[in-house]
Parts: structure tokens; C-alpha cells; sequence
């Protein structure tokens, strides 16, 4: 199946759109604190969505203007097995030119600072 590659949903079906939507409802507190700093075009005038549905993926956080995804890593990530599946999503968007970055759910709830900083500078690229 042929994906057009501008449209922000790649092709996502609607069992994704249904899980995206449950996500919603209940985000983690790292989840709901970095929302507070992202939504509104709050961080350098930028729109980021939550829990976007993208090819058959979720993202955390996505600002499709940028192309750039946000995951956040809690213990889910502990999992044997999810690094590496980690890995093989984020190369499954790289050809899509989405850049992902990640930080642990520590990082948003210790340093959200430096968790701004950095999403900023990655917006800049």
C-alpha cells in the first residue's frame, strides 16, 4: 500500500485512532506535565499533538510541522525486549522523516528545564 508521506497520519488505521483516544484519557503524570509545557504552541509557537496515531505506531508527543515525535520511557521500557522494538519504530519513522527524540519519565518530572531546552534545540535542526 502506497503512503502519502505529507499527510501527519501516515496511513494510521482506526483501531489506532481508537487506542490513541484511550491514551488520552489517561497519561502518565511525566505524560500530563510536558503536555502543560507543549500544548498551545507554549514552546517556541510550535504545535504538538498527544498520543498521535502515525502508520500503526503512537506517538507520545508529535509536532508534524517539524516532523519531530517526543517518547517518553517509564517502566514499560524496563520490559526484555522493548529496547529493541524501540529501536526498529524509530527506524520505521526515520524513512518517514520523523526524527524521534526520548526522555525518561525522571528527566520530565526532575529537569523539565533542560527537557525544554532540549526539545527546543532539536526544533531548531
Amino acid at each position: 500500500m502506497e503512503v502519502d508521506k505529507d499527510n501527519m497520519f501516515l496511513g494510521a488505521n482506526a483501531l489506532i485512532f481508537r487506542r490513541a483516544e484511550e491514551l488520552r484519557n489517561r497519561m502518565t503524570q511525566a505524560e500530563k506535565e510536558l503536555w502543560e509545557v507543549l500544548k498551545n504552541k507554549k514552546l517556541g509557537g510550535n504545535k504538538f499533538r498527544r498520543q498521535h496515531p502515525i502508520l500503526k505506531f503512537i506517538l507520545d508527543f508529535y509536532c508534524h510541522e517539524a516532523k519531530l515525535g517526543i517518547e517518553l520511557d517509564g517502566n514499560i521500557h524496563e520490559i526484555p525486549g522493548q529496547e529493541i522494538y524501540d529501536k526498529e519504530r524509530t527506524e520505521v519513522l526515520n524513512e518517514f522523516g520523523i526524527t524521534i527524540i526520548r526522555f525518561q519519565n525522571d528527566d520530565i518530572l526532575n529537569d523539565i528545564e533542560r527537557v525544554k531546552l532540549d526539545i527546543l534545540k532539536e526544533l531548531e535542526k
